[in-house]
């Protein structure tokens, strides 16, 4: 598998588009949880609330406990930032992408664009099963399948300690 995605990445220009969707990627996480750690007045709870399909319950839940509200809203601000910030400087990236697909899919889970299911905040459009979540995890498994941080990111530095 390592043979196979050192191949793919030989490409300069494939290398380079990975590089710059990990960027992007990283700058709109980061952009996210900075926007919410800096909102004195932000919570996770108008989202929850507005929840529909299988967690809407877990939703109603998380909302009616402040404790698992405050650990929700720590979660997403910190969460969000730290992802942002490791795809960005392209160190630890193998696990922050998973980490970003997971919570990209629970926005996705939590409010699925499903036909009948109508939410209370606005839309950016009109979605039927596909939306940005969706293919915002997609890209991310995408980086997770080819690794650009051990040669364009801070990880390479630390595999060049752990070779030597």
């Amino acid at each position: 598998m390592k043979e196979l995605n050192s191949a793919i990445l030989a490409n300069r220009c494939q290398l380079y588009g990975l590089v710059t969707l990990r960027a992007l990627i990283g700058w709109h996480f980061l952009y996210e949880g900075i926007s919410k750690l800096i909102n004195p007045y932000w919570s996770s709870a108008a989202y929850l609330l507005d929840s529909k399909w299988i967690f809407s319950g877990l939703a109603k839940t998380i909302v009616s406990n402040p404790t698992l509200l405050g650990i929700s809203d720590y979660v997403n601000m910190w969460g969000l930032t730290l992802v942002g910030v490791s795809l960005l400087l392209g160190i630890f990236s193998r696990y922050t992408t998973l980490v970003g697909m997971g919570f990209v899919i629970l926005y996705f889970l939590f409010a699925p664009p499903l036909l009948g299911l109508e939410y209370g905040r606005p839309g950016e459009g009109s979605y039927l099963i596909v939306n940005k979540n969706l293919i915002e995890a997609c890209a991310l498994w995408v980086l997770h399948s080819f690794p650009t941080s051990h040669i364009i990111g801070l990880d390479r530095f630390f595999n060049q300690s752990a070779s030597n």
